[in-house]
């Protein structure tokens, strides 16, 4: 090994004065491409040659890969587009959207992706959509569903791999799923198997889009075919399968006001309801606020349940619900992105999830 070069200010430096990983590789005694993949956090160079790269980069004064040159010499942007929910702000309010943003961030950070927010609905007619022009070389869907469905042409002719958290289902996009339907049926077998037979759900079937009124009270098999999501309609199916004669109400939103106000006209109809499930744990908490207006205890008078193992803090009881794995679910989709990106052709993931007792759950008043 040649010893690095000393003429003054210009050591170890290149042709233009700023040091370069080949510098960097000489004074470590390594590689340039174990030097680059020092940076770039792979854990396929040993810690003690990662720390003497670091340490030899710093004394140079390198910062790391130039993501410009790094860009123009692989034909990439070094981006990752994360379509989010019809309005990015809303991505915001929605904690299931902040974990799982947090783990797919985590994930992306390590290995230098930066990430941009894009709305899950095309634009108006006439309006160009970011898509059409901003470098993303991967796109990952990251909140659940067939909302995103008007976006996919466009997506698709860029040309660019695709990840989906929970959905669009096709065939050009790696998944990462979780058991819902697997959760479902075993928390609504933990709700027969303490008694209950007049069971109501709570759901939101139909696209993201403005609050409206909820209704109407149907059976919850009823129309199944007419769901888009897969997702949704998997969880009814699997609610069906325990509770065949159970009711359904179409919530007017996700948030915890749309749960109360669909918890409402469920117990109106079906006063004699002693088990609601929601789509999930805000609902739950609305359905919840709207039993206690009532004079109704939980889980004395009705038993709630959730979906999907948040907290929420001003709620003062532990849902019993399912939990998934909000972040590792985020995580997994960063990892797909850059196996596709390599040149890999990854599997879908399908994550497990735990039925949680919680203590919203009790059985009904007639059987104690």
């Amino acid at each position: 090994m040649h010893a690095p070069s000393t003429n003054g200010n210009s050591e170890g430096r290149g042709r233009s004065g700023r040091a370069t990983i080949a510098d960097v590789a000489e004074r470590a005694g390594v590689s340039t491409s174990t030097a680059s993949l020092a940076f770039r956090g792979s854990d396929r160079v040993l810690e003690p040659t990662r720390q003497r790269i670091l340490a030899a980069a710093s004394a140079l004064g390198y910062r790391g890969p130039n993501p410009i040159a790094s860009s123009l010499r692989l034909g990439r942007s070094g981006i990752v587009g994360i379509v989010v929910a019809e309005r990015v702000g809303l991505a915001f309010q929605n904690p299931v959207a902040l974990a799982t943003m947090d783990g797919l961030s985590e994930s992306l950070d390590r290995v230098g992706f930066g990430q941009l927010l894009l709305p899950g609905r095309a634009n108006a007619v006439g309006r160009p959509d970011p898509l059409q022009s901003l470098p993303v070389d991967a796109v990952v869907f990251a909140t659940r569903g067939e909302e995103f469905d008007e976006l996919l042409p466009l997506v698709r002719s860029r040309g660019v791999p695709m990840v989906g958290i929970e959905g669009p289902h096709a065939d050009d996009i790696t998944l990462v799923e979780i058991d819902d339907r697997g959760g479902t049926t075993r928390l609504a077998e933990r709700v027969a198997a303490l008694g209950h037979t007049d069971v109501g759900v709570i759901m939101r079937t139909t696209q993201l889009g403005d609050a409206r009124p909820p209704g109407p009270v149907e059976p919850v098999g009823s129309r199944l075919d007419a769901i888009a999501n897969r997702t949704i309609r998997g969880r009814l199916e699997a609610v069906r399968e325990v509770f065949a004669r159970a009711a359904r109400v179409e919530a007017g939103g996700r948030d915890s006001e749309a749960g109360a106000a669909a918890a409402r006209v469920l117990l109106d109809a079906r006063p004699h309801t002693t088990a609601v499930l929601a789509q999930n744990d805000v609902l739950a908490a609305g359905a919840v606020a709207a039993a206690r207006e009532r004079g109704l205890r939980v889980p004395e008078d009705l038993t709630v349940t959730g979906f999907d193992g948040i907290e929420i803090p001003w709620l003062d009881l532990p849902l019993t619900t399912v939990r998934q794995p909000l972040r590792d679910r985020g995580r997994e989709a960063g990892r797909l992105v850059e196996e596709l990106l390599a040149g890999g052709r990854p599997a879908p993931v399908v994550m497990p999830v735990d039925v949680v007792p919680g203590a919203t759950a009790a059985p009904p008043r007639h059987s104690l």
